[in-house]
């Protein structure tokens, strides 16, 4: 299979950024084209692109109808239909890639054909002021070991040795066919929940970790700074996981896991015991498969948290 990437980078009023993303883009000799989808963009982003594919006519623009913003997941759909390379790599308009982004990867195809995808590692570039441990602390946040595919999910899952970011990976673009695309009705860690599912269905490689490919743009509008909106978004990505699993059949350890995680989670955040019960009532009518088996009696709260509840019954 020819090594022909086509990336695809969304746009949203990104006019401080998106010239030295696009041109980090076309000095990669293995990019067959750069998939740019403007999602509504009122700034000059626009222009600016158009100005760039007058040069270059790897640069194919799309829109959403009616020049409408959908968010980031609906647009990396678009560019994902609209690609015809063989296969696909991401990068944010706010980041860029280094020298040679993908010459490990088309090696790494070359040798393991039946490979689905790999991941690099990326750093951090600061477009604001920025202080030691702050650039420690971002570094290098992705998988910084190798892992074998069949561990990568439980890896990723409980954060054993990093994550995925987006500009980092390449996959073939059939991958899409077994996984689905984005979820797009999650607004924010839609690329996190996406990687989750890739690791339950796919082979996924370790590629370059212990230096950079691409590099993350660190700047005062990021969405990953709004801790708060993370914390929400957890919740929805565990739940839309849960939902993805049950309808491809995924094995119940896997989902047992994710419950683990969710339980977890939503524990922490909520307290009240009435309000746990409601809510993993809810969660599993939802999903009314699991209510005839081991999870819906090994989560159910009271059952949980018997030990809490009832401390008489075990004491010695």
């Amino acid at each position: 299979m020819k090594f022909s990437v086509s990336v695809i980078i969304p746009v949203y009023n990104c006019e401080s950024f998106i010239e030295k993303a696009i041109e980090s883009v076309l000095l990669q000799p293995e990019v067959f084209e750069i998939i740019v989808v403007n999602d509504g963009s009122t700034d000059d982003s626009l222009s600016l692109i158009e100005a760039l594919q007058k040069e270059d006519d790897r640069i194919k623009i799309y829109h959403h109808k009616n020049a409408e913003n959908k968010g980031r997941s609906a647009t990396r759909n678009l560019g994902i239909q609209k690609a015809t390379g063989n296969f696909i790599a991401f990068l944010d308009a706010d980041d860029f890639y280094l020298e040679n982004r993908f010459n490990a990867d088309k090696v790494h195809f070359e040798n393991n054909p039946f490979s689905d995808g790999v991941y690099n590692a990326i750093g951090v570039h600061f477009y604001r002021e920025s202080n030691p441990l702050e650039e420690e602390k971002l570094r290098l946040t992705t998988v910084t070991e190798f892992i074998e595919p069949c561990e990568l999910f439980d890896a990723l899952l409980y954060y054993k040795k990093g994550h995925f970011s987006i500009d980092g990976l390449t996959v073939k673009r059939s991958i899409f066919e077994k996984i689905g695309y984005f979820n797009e009705a999650l607004k924010v860690a839609e690329d996190t929940e996406l990687f989750f599912r890739m690791a339950l269905k796919c082979q996924l490689k370790t590629g370059v970790i212990d230096k950079a490919v691409a590099m993350r743009g660190v700047h005062d509008f990021n969405v990953f700074n709004n801790e708060d909106l993370y914390n929400v978004s957890k919740l929805n990505v565990y739940e839309s996981l849960i939902f993805w699993s049950i309808r491809n059949q995924i094995h119940l350890d896997k989902i047992d896991h994710v419950l683990n995680v969710l339980w977890m989670f939503e524990y922490k955040q909520n307290t009240s015991l009435f309000k746990n019960i409601w809510y993993w009532f809810y969660l599993f009518f939802k999903n009314s498969s699991l209510l005839f088996t081991k999870l819906s009696i090994k989560y159910f709260p009271v059952v949980r948290l018997r030990q809490k509840l009832f401390p008489f019954l075990y004491k010695q």
